[in-house]
C-alpha cells in the first residue's frame, strides 16, 4: 500500500515550468524569480522539466540544473516533481537517480515513442516498471499523445502497474480518456490532470490535482478552483472552469508553449523565449494575447 503521503503530495495545482530562454540560452535567475513569487500561492508544487518546460531541447546536463534551481528556491512546503524520461530505460534511470539525489520529491515519465512501431503495452509497463524498482522516490507516468506521436498509455498498462507500490499514478493529458484510467487502477493511483480544460471534470470523477500550463501565468485561480471544489462549492468551480477554459484557449490552445510564455511576460513572470527551433510569438500576436487577457478582466489595462 501506497502511504497518505503520496496522496497529500499529488493533491492540489501544479504548474509544468517553463524554462525561460533569451538567444537560446536558458535564464536560471528568471527561472528562480519565477518559484520565488510562485512560493507565495498556493500551488502545491513545481512540475519541471515537463512539455512547457521544452525537456526535449535541454540537454541532460539542462536538464538537472534547471530541476537543481526550482529545488534550490521551491518553499519547503512545496512538492517538486521531475521529468526524468529518456527513450531508454537505462538513461531513464540514471537521470532519474540523479534528479532524486538533487532533491526532487517524484519523478514523471512522458512514455518512449520513437521506435513507435514497437511500443505496445507490454514494452510500456516492463519501462514503468523497471523505472519504479530503480527509482528512490515515486513514479508518475506522463500520458500524452500529442506529444509521443500518438503513443496512448492503455487502460491495461495502468491495470498492470498501479499495484507497484513505487507508482504512484499518472498526468493524464490524453482526451477523453480519464474515467478508463480511473476505473483500471487500484485505490493508490492517483491522477492528475493535464489540461485546464477538464481539470473540474477529471476532479469530480476522482482525480486528485492538475499540472496545468495555465498556473504558470494565473496560479491563484487555477488554485481557488481546486479549493472550492474541495470546499463543496461545486457551482462555484464550475463557474471557475469555465472561465479557466476560455483562458486556456486563449493562451496554451492559440499559441502552444509561445503564447504560455508571452501570457507569463504580461503577468509579470519571466517566460522569455522558447528554444529553437521554437518561435516566439510576432509582437502583433502579443498585443493581441495582452488584449484578450485584458478584455477576461485578469489582466490590468
Amino acid at each position: 500500500m501506497k502511504t497518505r503521503k503520496v496522496k497529500e503530495m499529488l493533491s492540489g495545482v501544479y504548474p509544468p515550468m517553463a524554462t525561460p530562454f533569451r538567444d537560446d540560452e536558458i535564464l536560471f535567475d528568471g527561472l528562480a524569480e519565477n518559484v520565488k513569487k510562485m512560493n507565495s500561492t498556493g500551488l502545491r508544487g513545481y512540475f519541471v522539466c515537463g512539455t512547457n518546460g521544452e525537456f526535449k531541447s535541454l540537454s541532460v546536463d539542462e536538464r538537472l540544473r534547471v530541476i537543481e534551481t526550482v529545488v534550490r528556491h521551491a518553499a519547503p512546503e512545496k512538492v517538486v516533481m521531475a521529468g526524468t524520461a529518456a527513450e531508454s530505460t537505462k538513461e531513464t534511470i540514471e537521470i532519474t537517480r540523479q534528479a532524486a539525489s538533487i532533491g526532487a520529491d517524484l519523478v514523471s515519465l512522458l512514455v518512449p515513442s520513437f521506435f513507435k512501431k514497437l511500443i505496445d503495452d507490454d514494452v510500456l509497463v516492463s519501462y514503468v516498471l523497471d523505472v519504479a524498482d530503480a527509482s528512490p522516490v515515486p513514479v508518475l507516468i506522463y500520458n500524452n499523445p500529442s506529444v509521443t506521436g500518438g503513443v496512448l498509455v492503455s487502460p491495461e498498462v495502468i491495470r498492470k502497474v498501479s499495484s507497484h507500490p513505487n507508482v504512484a499514478g499518472m498526468k493524464d493529458s490524453s482526451k477523453g480518456n480519464f474515467e478508463r484510467y480511473l476505473a483500471a487502477a487500484g485505490d493508490d493511483f492517483f491522477l492528475l490532470a493535464g489540461s485546464a480544460n477538464f481539470f473540474f471534470d477529471l476532479l469530480k470523477a476522482g482525480g486528485v490535482g492538475g499540472v496545468l500550463s495555465l498556473a504558470n501565468v494565473f496560479p491563484d485561480d487555477c488554485v481557488a478552483l481546486y479549493r472550492a471544489f474541495m470546499e463543496g462549492n461545486i457551482k462555484d468551480a464550475e463557474k471557475m472552469h469555465d472561465d479557466l477554459v476560455r483562458l486556456n484557449k486563449q493562451v496554451s490552445g492559440q499559441y502552444s508553449v509561445s503564447g504560455v510564455k508571452a501570457a507569463m511576460d504580461i503577468a509579470g513572470f519571466v517566460g522569455g523565449d522558447p528554444r529553437r527551433p521554437l518561435k516566439p510569438c510576432t509582437l502583433s500576436q502579443k498585443e493581441e494575447l495582452r488584449r484578450a487577457l485584458q478584455e477576461s478582466g485578469h489582466i490590468l489595462r
